[in-house]
């Protein structure tokens, strides 16, 4: 099933999820629902909230992604595809640097966001296998992007104020469903 998109402005993009208990009626079908709506939206990642679904899950998909093997970047993440359930970043170290994000909940708008270049994180996988693993680099940067949708936090919060007034037009815009896309998307009450 391929879910439509929340955008910017949906009152379940700010909650903090809730975590998943191990008897969830049909993981796996969520987790290959998300990677299917995940590839026709064309994103890297998924965060439940983004489908409508306040629990603690989302999904990273970066092998549709075609690798310059030049490009070291591009290297780091091929075959990166995982499912995280129940995470809790535990550390972000590293040296912070920017990066132009974008976001299919904030489609069309891409920023440079600040983060930390290196991350631990704990989590299961859909068999319920405990994982504690450190990330750095790309794969840092879109795990925390998808960590701060569990935690009701957006990109754009991760802006200077001054940026953020300068963009609260298309922003308004997004939270009213003026944006065309080639996905769907939803909008909810506030």
């Amino acid at each position: 099933m391929i879910y439509p998109i929340f955008v910017y402005g949906s009152s379940v993009l700010r909650k903090k999820a809730k975590d998943i208990p191990r008897d969830f009626k049909d993981m796996d079908q969520l987790i290959q629902d998300m990677y299917e709506t995940m590839a026709v939206s064309d994103g890297v990642g998924l965060a439940a909230p983004q489908i409508g679904k306040s629990v603690r899950l989302f999904c990273i998909d970066a092998t549709r992604i075609e690798a310059d093997e030049n490009d070291p970047e591009d290297v780091e993440l091929k075959g990166f595809k995982k499912a995280f359930i129940n995470p809790q970043i535990i550390e972000e170290k590293g040296d912070k640097w920017f990066f132009n994000e974008g976001c299919l909940s904030i489609p069309l708008l891409r920023e440079d966001v600040e983060r930390h270049s290196k991350v631990r994180i704990q989590y299961y996988d859909p068999e319920w296998n405990f994982h504690d693993e450190v990330y750095d680099g790309v794969k840092a940067r879109i795990i925390q992007h998808e960590y701060d949708h569990l935690e009701g936090v957006m990109f754009v919060d991760r802006l200077n104020p001054l940026r953020k007034k300068l963009i609260s037009g298309r922003l308004n815009a997004i939270s009213k469903g003026k944006v065309k896309v080639d996905y769907n998307i939803r909008i909810s009450s506030k």
